[in-house]
């Protein structure tokens, strides 16, 4: 990792995230609002984040990546949310669905997928929830059958599946060891779009990041090689936990970027929206508003910046800080695109202004990647633990 101060960042820091926003704003930003109105997948976005190496920027140089850390992939997910959440789910989960692979994936299993990602040719999705299986991930019902020949049997499906359809490979949690242990009995794969036997449920309809296709994973007798499993067989919950102490920080990297980019709006309406012959940026109890919805976003992005930095390092108390990262930032974005709608009032609530998509985007960060209610107990279990 490059070396930076907690709370400052480093100059190289600070020219990516230059590098960022100049791609957000000239090629991806104009798309965002007919991306949303037309619920369809951000292709410009995409073109534009594979030309620049950002769609995966934390696969490293091995692989054929450009070896960012994880606090230069949350700028990148943070500057791409800025201007359209449903675009920065493209770095986002291509990081989501190779971290098991980084952290337990054999050399194969890495040689075979990463450099894919790492190039654009591919993404990656990664599929842990079901139907019944939401925060209780160890109640999952999804079978892996181990056949004569070394391969693997799939049944059963998977719920909730970000970019499901555009992505070609899958990291898919399944129960091989029915007779185990509650949360010893679950492995991971790698599932590929054109094996016999998978496909995808309908595209889900949703409040906000209408442009990242969410879909169930169908397995019927779906077949895979015995070479496609990701770490050790009745590891892959533990794998899966581990995984996310890591991606909930991009999470909050991506709730900040929203937060970001409502108050950036809002800032700029205030200080042009003429009421009772001034400007409403005048009035004592709109620079309130203004200056909570700064203090709350500067708060989130420090605690999600320092969270990077120990997801960096694998710290030990990564686990809180992680939940921690992720449940504060969603929430003050959820407070901030919400205050964002009411300064522009009633044209907040249009879809001529960005606000509104803003505050629906806004409310997924609260929800996926584990709820905040799930997040407060990972924090409380580790303040327990004296961790």
């Amino acid at each position: 990792m490059s070396d930076f101060d907690l709370f400052r960042t480093s100059e190289d820091h600070e020219a990516l995230r230059e590098a960022v926003r100049e791609v957000a704003e000239d090629k991806i930003a104009p798309h965002a609002a007919a991306v949303d109105a037309e619920s369809r997948f951000p292709r410009e976005a995409l073109d534009a984040l594979v030309a620049t190496d950002f769609h995966a920027p934390h696969i490293g140089e091995e692989y054929g990546g450009v070896g960012a850390d994880a606090l230069a992939t949350c700028i990148v997910i943070e500057e791409v949310a800025r201007v359209c959440t449903s675009s920065s789910l493209i770095p986002a989960v291509n990081k989501l669905a190779t971290v098991p692979l980084i952290l337990a994936g054999s050399e194969e299993v890495k040689q075979r997928y990463l450099p894919a990602v790492a190039s654009g040719e591919a993404m990656m999705s990664y599929g842990l929830s079901e139907a019944g299986a939401g925060s209780d991930t160890a109640s999952m019902t999804c079978r892996a059958v181990e056949q004569p020949d070394g391969g693997w049997v799939l049944n059963g499906q998977k719920s909730w599946i970000t970019n499901a359809g555009e992505s070609r490979y899958y990291t898919v949690m399944a129960v091989t060891e029915p007779d185990a242990p509650r949360g010893r009995n679950v492995s991971a794969f790698v599932v590929e779009q054109d094996d016999e036997g998978f496909s995808f449920g309908p595209l889900e309809k949703k409040l906000g990041i209408k442009g990242s296709p969410t879909r169930e994973l169908l397995f019927e007798n779906c077949r895979i090689p015995g070479d496609r499993m990701v770490g050790d067989r009745g590891e892959g919950l533990k794998i899966a936990l581990r995984t996310l102490d890591h991606t909930r920080v991009t999470i909050g990297a991506q709730a900040v970027g929203i937060a970001q980019g409502a108050l950036d709006f809002a800032r700029g309406y205030v200080k042009e929206r003429q009421q009772f012959g001034k400007a409403i940026a005048e009035f004592q109890g709109v620079q309130f508003m203004l200056a909570d919805m700064a203090m709350k976003l500067e708060a989130a992005r420090q605690l999600v910046y320092v969270a990077a930095a120990k997801s960096e390092r694998g710290e030990d108390d990564l686990p809180f800080f992680g939940a921690a990262a992720k449940c504060y930032a969603s929430d003050a974005a959820m407070e901030i695109t919400t205050d964002a709608v009411q300064l522009l009032g009633g044209y907040g609530y249009t879809k001529d202004f960005p606000v509104e998509r803003m505050m629906r985007d806004a409310k997924i960060t609260q929800i996926y990647e584990g709820t905040n209610q799930i997040q407060r107990l990972v924090m409380a279990r580790q303040l327990l633990a004296g961790t």
